[in-house]
């Protein structure tokens, strides 16, 4: 969606047009959700996080400002209303989030079909991904998943490009040693997907 016809649209939720914000919570529904989801790695948090970025954000649309993407304003307002949940929830912190999923993910022994494969690595990544201190993790979330630029998520974060640039290398780093235990059935894995 270009900045033209996201203004459109703005301006027309903002009259009440719930046509208009209809089409904003299908153009970035998905990847708010997926943002969240890995940050949290809870379905149902990631859900709640993201129905109340949508309600704050299509709620306070005369509080936009312009120069800036909706989409970039979104998940701000997301992240703030996920800090707040943890600030909210201090006793249940990412490391006992992890916990009430069940723990780490486990990889089963059995023979695998394609989609059995990918569930596996994708909760492997996730498992690996909640070792992660919550800078490294989100970091890498928005760079990888949402490939925003190093310039963008230093924005986002309100961080220096020399900091994300840091949160990245290590938390790249500390991942692949996160993610070493799960190699060897990733790679059988990989395998049944090729």
């Amino acid at each position: 969606m270009d900045r033209i016809e996201e203004r459109r649209l703005i301006k027309r939720a903002a009259k009440g047009d719930h046509a208009a914000a209809e089409i904003f919570v299908r153009t970035y529904q998905h990847s708010v959700y997926n943002y969240i989801l890995r940050m949290c790695g809870r379905p149902d948090i990631a859900e709640d996080v993201v129905q109340e970025a949508f309600v704050r954000a299509l709620t306070g649309l005369d509080r936009f400002d312009p120069r800036f993407r909706f989409s970039t304003w979104l998940f701000v307002i997301a992240r703030r209303v996920y800090l707040n949940w943890i600030q909210k929830h201090r006793p249940d912190s990412n490391s006992e989030l992890v916990e009430a999923r069940g723990g780490p993910a486990k990889l089963p022994e059995t023979a695998m079909t394609r989609s059995d494969a990918t569930g596996c690595i994708r909760d492997s990544l996730q498992a690996a991904l909640m070792g992660l201190p919550p800078d490294q993790r989100e970091v890498l979330i928005l760079f990888h998943q949402q490939e925003w630029s190093i310039r963008v998520i230093a924005q986002h974060l309100d961080l220096p490009e020399g900091t994300v640039k840091s949160h990245l290398h290590r938390g790249r780093k500390r991942l692949r040693l996160l993610l070493e235990p799960y190699r060897t059935r990733i790679e059988d894995e990989a395998e049944v997907l090729g």
